[in-house]
């Protein structure tokens, strides 16, 4: 599989990440410190989240005054760097619910020259006025696959000759009326949007290695209330897609099972939960506090048995549900037998195991991988997706469509379609 040759960032170039899901907002403030992307994290914010649910902002101001804050955090902590500057562009995660994944194929005649990156360039931008809607927005244009004349799995089209180039096409695009909503309470918090990646994308380039990415895997991301999965291939991302449903559906069901608080079931979730049963957990007592009582009316002792019996149907309801999307993505051999599991929710004991079961397929937990200078407090699977649109802009702001679109020869293509700059939001 290719790739246009990704161009890192410059060494010193300051760059911000943030990430705007459904039990967190969180912000990175990173540097580039080399001419291969490598980085170190400057400054950190993190906080709940308000206003968002199930990806979607529900609430605009709530959501605005929460992502202030929060880029308000990571400026204090990079404020020696910052120099009194603040902060104005940024990099935003697509909410795995808001994204859709198209496959496309571009035909370009060659006619017997040598192929250049133009070339290549020149068929991604007649794939990308082939998807033009008002409906949704481009976000990737990624090729994951070449063919010259009737040579099929070509890795590297540029040098070689041929008459004709076909190029496999990995399109992702985002729902037009809920990116609208997400840009005005980022942009009234005075931040432009400088690039968009859909979330289980960053979350696989933070935590896959070269080898997962390019033998194959899918990555993952259980969130608060979204669980988000990409298939990668070749190096590049091929597939992904949503559902519904996360960590803060699995705290729900304990608060209503048990008939207790919200704030007390995620507590139970994290100390004594798991998501497969034992024979053990029947004779291990917990103490769930009563909604709505005093703490002092004395201890409510129920069987772990009881806590796990609700976490476990839930859990393996997600991931039946990705196995389910995984198997009508069509892709079939291509999936790989390898999965990774991140974000928040991947945390909880024994998830490993259940997924592994459900999805029959080797799996791991991962975490951010690529970042330096991460402090412990965010360097766990719950910031994947922080992590990994650091790593996006810095290394694959190529495969953005404007990019593409910018960069094509001047008189060609670009000019007749007047395609990119009017503004979507």
């Amino acid at each position: 599989m290719s790739k246009l040759k990704h161009k890192h960032k410059p060494k010193g170039s300051l760059l911000a990440a943030l990430d705007i899901g459904s039990s967190k907002i969180a912000c990175f403030i990173g540097r580039i410190t080399d001419d291969q992307g490598g980085f170190e994290v400057l400054g950190v914010g993190h906080f709940m989240s308000k206003g968002i649910k199930g990806g979607t902002i529900s609430d605009i101001g709530a959501a605005e005054s929460v992502i202030r804050q929060t880029v308000h955090a990571a400026e204090n902590m990079a404020a020696d760097i910052m120099k009194g500057y603040p902060l104005r562009k940024v990099v935003v995660n697509l909410p795995g619910v808001q994204a859709r994944s198209h496959g496309y194929t571009a035909d370009i005649d060659i006619s017997g020259h040598e192929i250049t990156e133009g070339d290549i360039r020149r068929a991604l931008a007649e794939a990308q006025t082939g998807v033009i809607s008002e409906d949704y927005e481009l976000i990737h244009t990624i090729p994951v696959n070449f063919r010259i004349d009737e040579s099929d799995g070509i890795s590297e089209p540029i040098g070689m000759y041929g008459e004709s180039m076909s190029v496999d096409i990995h399109m992702v695009t985002g729902e037009m009326g809920a990116l609208r909503n997400m840009a005005g309470a980022i942009e009234r918090s005075h931040l432009d949007i400088t690039a968009l990646c859909s979330s289980a994308y960053a979350s696989g380039l933070a935590c896959l290695v070269e080898d997962e990415m390019d033998l194959g895997c899918t990555v993952i991301d259980i969130g608060g209330g979204v669980t988000s999965f990409a298939v990668f291939l070749g190096g590049q991302m091929i597939f992904g897609d949503a559902v519904p449903v996360g960590g803060n559906h699995i705290t729900n069901d304990i608060a209503k099972g048990l008939t207790t608080s919200l704030a007390d079931a995620e507590r139970l979730k994290k100390l004594y939960g798991h998501a497969m049963a034992s024979h053990l957990d029947e004779s291990e007592l917990i103490d769930v506090p009563r909604l709505g009582e005093d703490d002092h009316i004395g201890p409510n002792h129920v069987p772990r048995s009881l806590l796990i019996g609700i976490i476990q149907p839930r859990v393996e309801e997600i991931f039946e549900l990705v196995r389910g999307r995984l198997a009508d993505s069509g892709l079939g051999s291509s999936l790989g037998r390898r999965v990774v599991l991140t974000g928040g929710t991947s945390q909880l004991t024994g998830i490993k195991d259940l997924a592994a079961h459900v999805l029959d397929k080797q799996v791991r937990l991962g975490k951010p991988i690529r970042l330096g200078g991460l402090p412990d407090a965010v360097s766990g699977p719950a910031f994947a997706t922080t992590a990994g649109l650091l790593t996006y802009i810095s290394e694959r702001s190529d495969e953005m469509p404007a990019e593409i679109m910018t960069h094509l020869e001047p008189g060609s293509l670009w000019e007749r379609i007047k395609f990119w700059l009017k503004e979507n939001w």
